[in-house]
């Protein structure tokens, strides 16, 4: 799969391009806050029918303009699919499949598989177990539409449970063991397919990273889970008291947990920025694998200023990677173009470069 052409209209700093792709490697150079991660982003909006920077839609409007639209065509197998996005100020934005309207935008996850390694996968380390469990929801949802809808369904029985735990008065027990009822039936659904994912992504990351890092250093993951401990229906119903006085859910798959080890300790802890940067790209190009396993075809790939705080060696290692028969199209952002021409010489690939400023693409 790739794409062949992009239209943007107002869509953060862009006020316009149109724009003709490689159907390998596509370079954006420029300074930092010119754009170049923006191109990205309207890439993986398209994918995903959100920003990944900006979850508010209203937001990624160009300052001073009243919509944006995005427009992509791409070759998915034989075929080509035209995929379009229009939002205005104060309505409901459009999402169209060859001028077909979606009846419900989460029809479109997984048609257009894309995997994005950027500085906020940082986050993943860094942050809450939130983090993680996106992450892995993420992978998920592009190969299987059941989980999606499991995953909507746990959530929004979720959300009715916080509702009545926040109630003055005591709930009533009967509409507790309504939603609880929901909660672990999806939610043992959910936690089988977390645990599938898991066992059988693991390898593939550890083959990546002992490619990058050289063999030297042990890395793993760890799911942890409620359902592997309780009784889920049971241990909702003995925490009531305690979650009524915090007000929300302590027991679910909305707790599970991703960690994330190097030589068996949390690299939150452990981990120096190159370690830290490694394992990140590990885990994305795992999920590349996975997810060209499971589609038949490679997804797109989007790295932005990745070659960050990593030493030459890991560089090429990325470089020999990403430029191999495995992989598709790649687009990159660098601010350095002449670090940007060492890698495009280094790979021996077609290209197209671009250069952007202040929202302008030039080829």
């Amino acid at each position: 799969m790739r794409l062949l052409s992009l239209s943007i209209i107002n869509y953060k700093n862009i006020r316009e391009a149109d724009l003709e792709f490689s159907p390998k490697i596509n370079c954006f150079v420029g300074r930092n806050g010119m754009g170049k991660t923006n191109l990205l982003d309207a890439i993986y909006y398209l994918s995903f029918c959100k920003s990944h920077s900006n979850p508010i839609d209203s937001q990624n409007i160009r300052h001073e303009a009243d919509f944006f639209v995005l427009q992509g065509r791409y070759l998915r197998g034989e075929a080509t699919e035209d995929i379009y996005c229009g939002m205005k100020r104060r309505q409901k934005k459009q999402f169209k499949r060859n001028k077909k309207e979606y009846e419900r935008l989460s029809d479109h996850i997984g048609l257009l598989p894309l995997v994005l390694v950027s500085p906020d996968d940082a986050g993943l380390i860094a942050e809450g177990s939130d983090e993680r469990r996106k992450f892995v929801d993420g992978v998920i949802s592009q190969y299987n539409r059941t989980y999606l809808h499991e995953l909507m369904q746990y959530n929004n029985a979720l959300r009715q449970r916080n509702a009545l735990l926040k109630l003055e008065t005591p709930p009533d027990e009967s509409l507790l063991d309504l939603w609880e009822e929901q909660m672990a039936a999806h939610g043992q659904y959910i936690h089988e397919q977390r645990r599938q994912f898991i066992d059988q992504f693991i390898p593939i990351f550890q083959d990546f990273y002992a490619f990058i890092s050289g063999g030297n250093e042990e890395i793993s993951l760890a799911y942890l889970s409620q359902h592997d401990r309780y009784d889920v229906r049971q241990h909702m119903r003995e925490t009531r008291p305690r979650d009524r006085v915090l007000g929300y859910s302590t027991c679910g798959v909305h707790k599970d947990e991703l960690e994330m080890l190097l030589g068996g300790y949390p690299i939150k802890r452990v981990g120096s920025q190159g370690q830290n940067k490694t394992y990140l790209t590990s885990l994305k190009l795992a999920q590349f694998n996975f997810l060209k396993r499971v589609h038949g075809f490679a997804p797109i790939l989007l790295l932005d200023d990745i070659f960050d705080k990593l030493d030459a060696d890991r560089v090429t290692k990325i470089v020999e990677l990403v430029s191999g028969d495995a992989f598709g199209q790649i687009f990159i952002t660098d601010t350095n173009r002449e670090h940007l021409d060492r890698i495009l010489l280094q790979t021996g690939q077609e290209f197209s470069l671009f250069h952007v400023e202040d929202g302008q693409v030039t080829q």
